[in-house]
Formats: structure tokens, C-alpha cells, sequence
């Protein structure tokens, strides 16, 4: 017997909207990181992109647990020498876009600097707002707070 490997042909992508409200960051963005990468299907193939496409609503709702929405801390460098930037999960969940920070959840349970990675992470669409453009593709709706109790707080 040999072992399965999906080609493009085989490969049927289908579109899934995640409401992000009260739920936990850690336990959402590794859910939507395994249905991006397409783990979730028997026909996963590790050098393809299998994944679905995942669409989260409410991003700016999401929830920290512990005291890490003031604790934890996010940093970038600017290019410039002594240019290390840093920002606390709050300011930027208070800001003008809060959905970053469900983005680089995601982003970090991806492989690593990969041309599949980025491919895996153009299929991943964020909006602070219940509303969304892709409406046309019919998503099917995934109550993600309903799979565990953990899942919500």
C-alpha cells in the first residue's frame, strides 16, 4: 500500500466563519491554525496546501486569560540601531487594530518562514466588526465556544 499524497485536483477548499467573542486567544488561534494548514482532513498532505479558508469575526472581542492582556508584550524593531519597539497585548486590543494581535497568534503556529506558511496565512481573513464580505463563498458557521467549555470565558 502506498501512501497518500494529494495533488491539486484532489485538494476542495471550503470557507468557515469563526465568531471570536469571549473566546480564549490560545485554544482559537491553534483551532484556525490546524484548519488553515488542513490537518483536519484525512487527504492532509504536509507540503501542500490542503487548508480550508477561515474567516473570524468580532477579533477585537477576543479574550486573554490570566493577567496577560496587560502583561503580555509584543515588540518590533523599527531598522534602526536601539530601535526595539514593544507594546502590551491591552494597547493594541484597545487600538485601531486589534485583530493584529489574533493575526500573529496564528502567524506563530504556522512553520516558520515558509512560502506555504504565507500561502496558509492569505487564506485567513480578520474583521473587528460581526460583519464580512464574503458572503458569496457561503461560509459554513463554526460555534467554536460551544466545542469546549474552556473554549469561552
Amino acid at each position: 500500500m502506498k501512501t497518500y499524497t494529494a495533488t491539486p485536483a484532489d485538494i476542495k477548499k471550503e470557507w468557515l466563519v469563526i465568531d471570536a467573542e469571549g473566546v480564549v486567544l490560545g485554544r482559537l488561534a491553534s483551532y484556525v491554525a490546524k484548519v488553515l494548514r488542513g490537518k483536519h482532513k484525512p487527504s492532509f498532505t504536509p507540503n501542500m496546501d490542503t487548508g480550508d479558508n477561515v474567516i473570524i469575526v468580532n477579533a477585537g472581542k477576543v479574550k486573554l486569560t490570566g493577567r496577560k492582556r496587560g502583561k503580555k508584550v509584543y515588540y518590533h524593531h523599527t531598522g534602526y540601531a536601539g530601535g526595539i519597539k514593544e507594546r502590551t497585548a491591552e494597547f493594541i486590543l484597545d487600538g485601531a487594530y486589534p485583530e493584529r494581535v489574533m493575526s500573529k497568534a496564528v502567524e506563530r503556529m504556522l512553520p516558520k518562514d515558509s512560502p506555504l506558511a504565507r500561502r496558509q496565512m492569505a487564506h485567513l481573513f480578520i474583521y473587528n466588526e460581526a460583519e464580512h464580505p464574503h458572503t458569496a463563498q457561503q461560509p459554513k458557521t463554526v460555534d467554536f465556544a460551544a466545542m469546549n467549555v474552556k473554549n469561552a470565558r
